[in-house]
């Protein structure tokens, strides 16, 4: 992970000690370095640099307005999926950033509020959402500029929870009748249909899927401008993978090879929307070792993070490496893990460590970071780093079993600051009302 390194056997976020930020703020705590949220978007816009890409930041990924901020300041607008995140990319600025609005339930206010705030573009997931979103648009003497977003019905990619281009999910148009629909609104006085949206879903660490949904969108804009319609924008979303495990993800530049001709050919602007490729690989997860345990023929760490800190293991049995913040001299740096993802068994084998169980506090046989992981031994009161944690790990956060959300910190150089405080126990109550006193 760019800009998370040992140093004596210490693990570093830039040039400030992991250790050090756990004393400060405590655990559970997410650790975020700015140079490689920075590094990561700078590495998009310079790969589609030859498209004058519009690089909308996914607000889904991680919408910490710190965060969010941070993309606003280095170019990115803002890709968002409800009112709320679409209120954290208004909060987060510059008020020029463009907000496009994906998401397949948008509300009647949500749409209003959109178009009152100047959405970029929504992104149309369905026909009767596009009627909707016209007759409000005409109600208020408007033209909303939509993007029809299609699934091209591509081969299975990713995980099955997160494969959005395959027949039989919810999200887009359906390659069959995304025409049609789009030949019933051709000078409809609400809507302005700007561009074609086809996002694969994630994470994909292939460029073929894009090489395919590249040549179905270039028929679509044809047969869209054949129609009438003024196309001028080609947005793929994001989706792009990034190494969880070792080696196994694709640089940007891979993928623009693919995506830069079509864009051209199309004669469009390319909008993209990554969040996991900037931030995933962007933190760190660091939580403090409650105890060990041995029963039933296993090993288990009871630290302090749980699902409710990150899901993604329980959720989709996703994969994060983890790894003590001070390893002992005579185990490994790092974990010697196989990049390759289909591999079931991903590990080698490294002196002084056993299969264990990196689980939580909650009351849940599902609540783990990791099962049967092979780890040196470790005491009550070590610190342990589960690594590729800035996506999806904050944003899916929860209070379950009442637990209070983690702590945030923001690395830059040798200085850090605090971008979101540790929820306390009036928190945890502080929206509910009581009928009964």
């Amino acid at each position: 992970m760019d800009h998370f390194e040992y140093r004596d056997r210490e693990l570093f976020c830039d040039d400030v000690s992991v250790s050090e930020l756990a004393e400060r703020y405590g655990t559970p705590l997410f650790v975020y370095s700015e140079k490689t949220l920075v590094s990561n978007l700078n590495q998009i816009l310079t790969a589609f640099a030859p498209a004058d890409p519009i690089v909308c930041y996914s607000v889904k990924a991680n919408g910490n307005l710190s965060i969010c901020r941070l993309m606003g300041r280095h170019g990115a607008g803002f890709d968002v999926t409800s009112g709320g995140e679409f209120y954290r990319a208004q909060q987060a600025g510059p008020a020029t950033a463009k907000i496009a609005f994906a998401g397949v339930g948008k509300t009647d206010a949500e749409i209003k509020h959109a178009l009152e705030n100047n959405v970029f573009m929504f992104d149309v997931e369905s026909e009767q959402e596009l009627l909707t979103i016209g007759e409000i648009a005409k109600g208020m003497g408007r033209k909303a500029p939509v993007a029809m977003r299609v699934n091209p019905d591509l081969p299975p990619k990713t995980h099955v929870k997160t494969d959005t281009s395959v027949k039989g999910v919810k999200f887009g148009l359906d390659l069959e009748t995304v025409v049609d629909v789009a030949k019933g609104v051709v000078n409809h006085p609400g809507l302005d249909v700007v561009g074609l949206h086809m996002h694969l879903g994630s994470p994909i660490l292939k460029v073929e899927p894009y090489k395919q949904g590249c040549a179905k969108a270039l028929a679509l804009i044809k047969a869209f401008r054949d129609l009438g319609h003024n196309i001028r924008y080609l947005n793929m979303g994001g989706g792009f993978g990034i190494n969880y495990r070792k080696d196994e993800a694709k640089p940007a530049a891979a993928f623009a090879e693919v995506i830069l001709p079509a864009v051209k050919e199309a004669g469009c602007q390319l909008v993209l929307e990554p969040g996991r490729f900037i931030v995933g690989n962007a933190a760190v997860l660091v939580s403090r070792v409650l105890y060990t345990k041995a029963t039933g023929g296993k090993h288990y760490v009871i630290q302090d993070a749980a699902m409710n800190d990150l899901i993604r293991p329980t959720l989709y049995g996703s994969f994060h490496r983890v790894w003590p913040v001070h390893p002992a001299a005579d185990v490994p740096l790092t974990p010697d893990v196989n990049g390759d993802p289909d591999d079931p068994s991903p590990f080698r084998a490294m002196p002084n460590c056993f299969n264990q169980d990196v689980v939580g506090p909650v009351c849940e046989s599902g609540d783990f970071l990791a099962k049967d992981r092979p780890l040196p031994a470790l005491k009550r009161g070590d610190l342990v780093a589960t690594f590729s944690a800035g996506a999806y790990g904050m944003s899916m956060a929860s209070n379950y079993n009442a637990r209070l959300r983690a702590a945030e910190v923001l690395v830059t150089g040798g200085t850090h600051r605090l971008i979101r405080r540790r929820e306390t126990f009036k928190d945890l109550v502080a929206c509910e009302v009581d009928c009964l006193t």
